[in-house]
């Protein structure tokens, strides 16, 4: 099994989900990788499993040939080579998009400024301005084959001064939001207030911190953008609740959870560097974990027998800071070598 990466987050979760469906015993090795495609080999039913599984966890487009490796005219039997190409779509939870314009009327007119709210083997957007909901499909998808116009990467912090609700709650989805009028400024700079709309007026007071898209200083060279005209562009894009302030407090100390992994292989070759930047973007995937239920529903979250009773009494401090309900947690089995097998599962 090669490796895959459309984006660190949408990996982690993938992989996560690959063992959770316990589809990984058949993986020779995993590796992250810098290109959007997985190849499968080896057998090939093991090969086809993995890509049907991919099929089901993500929007793909996937390619298959066969080359001749050997042929005995003895007994007229044939040995193939199959080789199984697999592209994911490259568009991440959390990302900001700019909708096509044919897309976008086929929605209905939906946008064409949408943030990808959840992605499996479809990609779910959020107008936010509107709160209108739609699913794409990977037909859908790759009919336009879209990219981002901004990731999670580019969201810039934001203080919040005044917010007033203008809308009563909706539902949409599954998730909750209310549309709200809110005053925000860049932790960076005070110097200019922006007035911007908003779906998080549920969540949003006076004196938190926000995590957005900033419009207003952002140099936005999209081809999709550019096919529409006298389209007004909101300053701020707000995406969600910021909670590193307090969560610099507990850094360092362990959760009450953890998760399995699959043994990666590194290349040492990146150096220091990259091994950092890889624990840091694990860091921002848990962080995900614990913000959104949605994203670990199709997960297996594990009990940390290393977290102690005095410092799980300490969550309940007061602060607001999202966790994982300990009714979520599974209790972590200990298998021994023989029924762990080639599994090669680590915590």
């Amino acid at each position: 099994m090669g490796g895959f990466r459309a984006a660190e987050t949408t990996s982690f979760t993938q992989t996560h989900f690959l063992l959770s469906r316990a589809a990984h015993p058949k993986a020779r090795c995993c590796s992250p990788c810098y290109q959007n495609q997985a190849d499968g080999s080896g057998y090939k039913s093991h090969a086809l499993k993995f890509v049907e599984f991919l099929d089901k966890v993500a929007p793909t487009n996937r390619r298959e040939s066969k080359q001749l490796v050997s042929h005995d005219p003895k007994n007229n039997s044939y040995n193939y080579k199959y080789t199984f190409s697999v592209e994911i779509s490259p568009i991440c939870r959390e990302d900001l998009i700019c909708l096509p314009p044919r897309l976008a009327v086929s929605l209905g007119n939906l946008g064409p400024l949408v943030i990808c709210t959840k992605v499996t083997n479809n990609i779910a957007l959020l107008d936010p301005l509107t709160q209108r909901q739609c699913f794409l499909d990977p037909d859908q998808y790759w009919r336009y084959s879209f990219k981002s116009l901004l990731g999670s990467r580019q969201l810039v912090e934001y203080d919040v001064f005044n917010v007033e609700v203008v809308s009563p709650e909706f539902n949409v989805g599954g998730s909750k939001y209310v549309m709200a009028d809110v005053e925000v400024a860049r932790v960076t700079d005070y110097g200019k207030l922006f007035y911007v709309r908003t779906h998080l007026g549920h969540i949003l007071k006076p004196g938190d911190h926000a995590l957005g898209y900033d419009l207003y200083g952002a140099n936005n060279n999209d081809n999709e953008l550019d096919k529409y005209q006298n389209l007004v562009i909101p300053e701020v894009i707000l995406l969600k609740k910021s909670y590193e302030e307090k969560r610099q407090k507990k850094r360092g100390k362990p959760r009450p959870w953890k998760l399995k992994s699959l043994d990666m292989e590194l290349d040492e070759s990146k150096g220091r560097g990259y091994e950092e930047k890889m624990n840091t973007e694990y860091e921002e995937f848990l962080r995900d974990l614990e913000e959104n239920p949605e994203l670990r529903f199709n997960l297996s979250l594990y009990r940390n027998k290393d977290y102690q009773p005095s410092e799980m009494a300490s969550m309940s401090d007061g602060d607001d800071v999202p966790s994982v309900p300990l009714e979520e947690l599974l209790a972590d089995l200990e298998l021994s070598d023989k029924e762990d097998g080639d599994d090669s599962m680590k915590d």
